[in-house]
């Protein structure tokens, strides 16, 4: 678990359209209360993805890519397009601290925050490839916390007549392979199963302010 009086950037990422009626976001809202409560020097930078202009990561981006894993030169549109993607990358690759807000869909993540994924998670950004050794992350001294709900699905629950986890698995994999390997995960899990949701969603938020308060001492 990093520490919480060194970082100075925290970057939150609101994957959800639900805005203040999404579980993940009031779970992780909380803890970022908590948190700037007791790092009230701490830049917080808010990141709706549904309201932000995210670029398809359509084909002239893909050639880009491939160009730069191969190690040739870019021009005309490709390097428009490497360019674009440099720019929404270098805001994630400012922060000191994520902050990921995600509910699960369809076992997996919203198709927006996989766009924001597919957009920033590139050579040379991110992460570098080595023919033997595999996949090296570029992020050093990272921490993430991921807010994760699911209407069904929770950790130790019949699979998969009840669902299946590629949510948390995907982001992890996802971070460690961008050199983010220090990770915490909040969960209000489940939403429809469970027989008193209010009481699930207090015991999150409470374990929320628990994490932030560690996180802030450190």
């Amino acid at each position: 678990m990093s520490g919480g009086c060194s970082i100075t950037k925290l970057l939150f990422v609101q994957g959800s359209p639900r805005k203040t009626d999404s579980g993940s976001i009031h779970v992780a809202q909380t803890y970022l209360d908590a948190l700037t409560a007791m790092n009230p020097d701490l830049e917080v930078d808010v990141l709706e993805l549904w309201d932000a202009d995210l670029p398809a990561f359509d084909g002239d981006k893909a050639a880009a890519k491939m160009n730069v894993i191969a190690g040739e030169g870019l021009a005309g549109v490709q390097r428009s397009a490497w360019d674009e993607i440099t720019e929404i990358a270098s805001r994630f690759i400012a922060a000191d601290r994520y902050l990921i807000a995600s509910p699960m869909w369809n076992a997996g993540i919203p198709y927006r925050l996989k766009q924001y994924i597919d957009l920033i998670h590139q050579p040379g950004l991110l992460w570098s490839l080595d023919p033997e050794t595999g996949y090296h992350g570029l992020l050093e001294n990272k921490h993430a916390t991921l807010a994760l709900t699911a209407g069904v699905y929770f950790p130790g629950v019949k699979t998969p007549e009840f669902g299946v986890d590629h949510q948390s698995t995907y982001l992890r994999v996802w971070l460690n392979q961008a050199g983010v390997t220090d990770i915490d995960e909040l969960r209000f899990q489940p939403s429809l199963l469970t027989p008193d949701p209010a009481q699930s969603l207090d015991e999150a938020v409470k374990k929320a302010v628990e994490l932030a308060q560690v996180h802030g001492r450190l």
